[in-house]
């Protein structure tokens, strides 16, 4: 696999831009103001540093910032404090007050706050969980009973069936959250099921304003739909029947139907702002959160600048899993979000289940396509005139996009408009071409999107086809309209298909590898389901999002590595009850060693976006497989100070890691350990630096951990990365007892390969350990560079 030179620059400019911006705030904030009002700061304190005259932390904060000079009168006011993951505070503070602040001796670091965005049925099937098997995961976790999953999100819909509690028991001892009220949203609408619900936006409001409540609820009510979809995919309840506008009908359930639920709203019409998501993690963390989800995500920064990074630190610390979204910003390479070694990076694939709506095209042509549209449909037998507006003489660039009041009525009516994919969201473009008289619409990828295809609930028969198909249905509109025989076509809708061959398949849109953070951590770690998602949606939210669509449906169909995400978190869930003593490092590992690469004809999975063989740069470790996670039989399991080893490793000063960790650090020992590829992770990746060297090695130690058979032996099965060689020692091993620890060495010895300056090239292969019963697999990474 290789990556141009262009596009590996291109990465590294953004990502020195942001560095560059990130980092200077660190020492010097004023470089971060971004108006006369201030800028919101996430200040970490050292607690033990507050006098005693102080009854408590927040008292000390104000006090702190009321002792700050400014022209201004008031004093900047606490937006939150955290005293769970993280100790300190958030304000909006000028450059002056910053530089003010950062001096004095309590006062750790100040971090700038970031705006993040969420990344926007069958699968628990084809994930092989059946209520009806008389063993296996779902009956071995009592359905994920009595653990409770955090979903970070936009709120929630508490009235729908798929947060139910009926024939659940008492709601959990440990539990402490609460069922906060507010617009809409009354104490007594949580239950067994959903047993806490936050709502937090003063960093929100702190940037934007008050809150415009006419469109947004100041309540953990859900009025975008995203968190209400991805709570029902990890905990929702068995609900039959189920579907969206007649598709996918059958029983909707999350992953671990039976684990309780609660909704951390902190994600608002502007975004998701850092300040709001590090007091989710403070709170549900204290509350008793097992499992944090996260499906939102932003600019991949250094940990000690990244709050998610640092209040997912601490809920790992204190024994919470976290599992977060990759983003949606493949299939380009350097793409994927939510990096830290701490979290659990999940990606998207696909289901064996569709919803093809052909086109027909005047010649004869029948394009591929995929949609999902209950409607007024298209006349059956007619073929309706076809345009693209791009080539009829209008303003091309907005028209051919189908921007809002782009396209003429007098050049769409009565007719069928290709549009290009871009700027708008794509059902957008379908309420443009409505509004223009439109009679259906047919969306083309773009050539960075590929062939991948997604299911939109469109507002008008509408189709979305390849990037391919795309340039092919423009070409005969071209020559249809020089001759004699106008361009014309139809959409023909056939419903839902399952049992679809290749699945799965990793989808165009999720984000890929290498780590852009730390590339000796492999990135995305799995991938889940997260094409064309059934589950739960409010009301008062057409099921398209666009505003003019009134139409009601208890369940949507949704996209995203958001929608893999929570897929992720109810396994988790359902492990961590089956297994109660394995951490969350554990249970990662446990996901990944037993992750499967081929599709269901038997071959490796491919790539949605090209149709080629994927690699692990686009799924990581592999697809989840959670009968197999459940008996991994060996497990790689890390400590928080390993995490600390890794970034001493990694050259972060005592104070970067005491940011992250809330540690004081001593690196000496954790440097003469290594390298940060020596952090104990389930897949091993190597960057070679090849400077005119023939010959490179390195070397990895891992510890295995049995959890399966008291008395086993593992023999190793080595698969090298073409172009290398690989030895591992001890080649068997030989465990006496449950919670046994063994640990191995792997040397790789690279030669080196031709490559243009300033290009790389990846190769895989794996490290297997069997004892005959488990295989427990780990994919081997090498990458080799050629500096400029």
């Amino acid at each position: 696999m290789a990556f141009s030179l262009l596009h590996l620059l291109l990465s590294l400019i953004i990502s020195l831009s942001s560095l560059s911006n990130f980092s200077a705030s660190s020492s010097s904030p004023e470089n971060n103001n971004q108006n006369d009002g201030g800028k919101t700061f996430i200040v970490q304190v050292q607690p033990d540093s507050k006098p005693s005259i102080f009854p408590t932390h927040h008292d000390w904060y104000s006090s702190s910032l009321s002792s700050l000079s400014s022209s201004s009168s008031q004093p900047p006011t606490i937006l939150h404090t955290y005293s769970t993951v993280f100790h300190g505070f958030s304000a909006k503070l000028s450059p002056s007050q910053a530089n003010q602040l950062q001096s004095l001796s309590h006062v750790i670091s100040l971090i700038p706050e970031q705006v993040r965005h969420i990344h926007t049925t069958r699968s628990p099937e084809f994930l092989g969980l059946r209520t009806t098997d008389p063993a296996g995961l779902l009956k071995e976790s009592d359905f994920g009973s009595d653990l409770v999953i955090g979903v970070i999100d936009t709120g929630i819909w508490p009235e729908r069936q798929s947060f139910h509690d009926r024939e659940l028991g008492p709601i959990p001892t440990k539990w402490k959250g609460s069922c906060v009220a507010g617009k809409d949203f009354a104490a007594n609408l949580c239950n067994r099921k959903l047993i806490g619900a936050r709502f937090f936006s003063a960093g929100f409001e702190s940037t934007n304003g008050k809150m415009n409540e006419t469109t947004e609820y100041r309540s953990p009510r859900d009025s975008d739909g995203h968190g209400t979809h991805t709570a029902s995919i990890a905990a929702g309840r068995y609900v039959f029947p189920a579907s969206t506008l007649g598709y996918a009908k059958g029983v909707a359930a999350g992953m671990a139907p039976k684990a309780r639920l609660a909704a951390y709203k902190v994600c608002w019409s502007a975004g998701c702002y850092d300040s709001d998501i590090l007091a989710a993690f403070d709170a549900a963390v204290a509350d008793g959160c097992d499992v944090v989800s996260l499906s939102v995500g932003g600019v991949v920064v250094p940990y000690y600048l990244d709050a998610i990074a640092i209040g997912a630190f601490g809920a790992s610390d204190a024994g919470v899993f976290v599992s977060a979204s990759a983003g949606n910003g493949g299939p380009g390479g350097l793409t994927v979000t939510n990096v830290a070694p701490w979290v659990t990076t999940v990606g998207a694939g696909t289901i064996d289940r569709d919803f093809p709506a052909d086109v027909k095209l005047g010649n004869g042509r029948t394009i591929p396509g995929m949609s999902v549209y209950s409607g007024p449909g298209l006349a059956a037998g007619r073929m309706y005139p076809l345009v693209y507006a791009d080539s009829e003489g209008s303003d091309g660039y907005s028209s051919s996009l189908c921007l809002e009041g782009s396209l003429s009525q007098d050049l769409v009516k009565g007719k069928i408009v290709v549009c290009d994919r871009g700027i708008n969201s794509r059902a957008a473009k379908g309420d443009v071409v409505r509004k223009a008289g439109g009679v259906g619409m047919i969306l083309a990828n773009g050539v960075f999107d590929g062939e991948g295809l997604v299911a939109d609930c469109h507002v008008l028969p509408a189709t979305a086809v390849g990037a391919a198909t795309g340039d092919e249905i423009r070409r005969y509109i071209t020559a249809a309209s020089k001759s004699k025989s106008p361009p014309t076509a139809t959409i023909v809708f056939k419903g839902t298909r399952i049992r679809v061959r290749p699945a799965p398949v990793v989808a165009s849109f999720s984000a890929r590898g290498p780590n852009p953070q730390a590339p000796e951590i492999l990135k995305p770690d799995v991938i889940a389901p997260g094409l064309n998602i059934l589950a739960a949606w409010p009301d008062k939210i057409g099921p398209s999002g666009v505003a003019s669509d009134k139409r009601n449906t208890e369940f949507n169909i949704l996209s995203g590595t958001s929608m893999a995400c929570p897929h992720v978190s109810g396994l988790a869930a359902l492990l961590k009850a089956a297994h109660p003593d394995w951490s969350p490092a554990a249970i990662r590992s446990a996901l990944m060693t037993t992750a499967y690469t081929v599709d269901n004809r038997g071959e490796t999975m491919l790539d949605e976006s090209s149709g080629n063989t994927s690699t692990v740069m686009d799924f990581g470790a592999g697809h989840v497989h959670p009968q197999k996670a459940m008996d991994p039989g060996l497990v790689y399991d890390i400590t928080s100070y390993d995490y600390v080893n890794f970034l001493c490793n990694y050259n972060y000063t005592t104070k970067n890691i005491q940011t992250v960790t809330r540690k004081l650090a001593n690196c000496n020992g954790a440097k003469r350990a290594g390298h940060a590829g020596n952090l104990n992770y389930p897949s091993l990746s190597v960057v070679f630096q090849q400077y005119g060297k023939h010959k490179m090695n390195t070397h990895f130690i891992r510890t295995v951990t049995n959890v399966g058979d008291p008395k086993s032996v593992y023999q190793v099965r080595i698969s090298p990365p073409a172009g290398t060689t690989v030895t591992v020692e001890p080649e068997r091993l030989a465990f006496r007892r449950v919670g046994q620890k063994l640990n191995f060495l792997v040397r790789v010895h690279a030669l080196a390969v031709k490559l243009s300056p300033g290009s790389t090239s990846v190769t895989s292969g794996s490290i297997v350990w069997s004892d005959g019963k488990h295989t427990v697999t780990s994919p081997l990474v090498v990458t080799m560079q050629q500096p400029l």
